[in-house]
């Protein structure tokens, strides 16, 4: 088997609905066929800087179509699919705080490219404001890059999202 079969074969993620790009590469670099993280695969794709930026939620410039067509060499997805994992170019990002609903983690653990819009205040599913930090009065972690995040609960204090979830306030 050849290289580039391997990997269509092996590392075909299927993204979320609504997922950014930050947690599905993290995800992507977290498969057990993955031997790779977001550096020695940014090295070897010649992405290294670029996909820091996209795991950042930076998005100024844009992803180019060289730039895709190289990570679609891995991901397979196909350029379509990978641009539905970036913001539209009308819609400005706030790349941080990072923010989340917890009662929809709770449901489907991924980040959601729309909560990081200017223009979003809160989660359309649930009727709750977003959160920008752990809603635990002593503690007020950030949330990390969902590209990092690997358990649901703070880091810091230790409260679970669905802890979270009835902490949010309706919107």
């Amino acid at each position: 088997m050849q290289k580039d079969e391997s990997h269509q074969s092996l590392l075909h993620l299927l993204p979320w609905d609504d997922e950014s790009i930050s947690p599905y590469l993290g995800r992507w670099y977290r498969q057990e066929v993955v031997s790779t993280d977001s550096h020695s695969l940014g090295k070897g794709l010649r992405l290294g800087k670029i996909l820091w930026r996209w795991e950042n939620f930076y998005f100024n410039p844009p992803p180019t179509s060289q730039e895709l067509q190289k990570l679609d060499t891995f991901t397979g997805l196909g350029i379509e699919r990978l641009l539905l994992l970036f913001p539209p170019e009308h819609e400005p990002i706030k790349p941080r705080p990072v923010r989340i609903c917890a009662a929809c983690y709770t449901e489907a653990p991924y980040h959601r490219m729309s909560w990081q819009y200017q223009s979003t205040e809160g989660c359309e599913h649930h009727r709750l404001r977003l959160l920008p930090k752990c809603p635990e009065p002593k503690c007020g972690e950030p949330f990390p890059l969902p590209s990092q995040l690997t358990v649901l609960q703070c880091k810091k204090c230790g409260m679970p999202y669905k802890t979270m979830a009835k902490k949010q306030k309706p919107y």
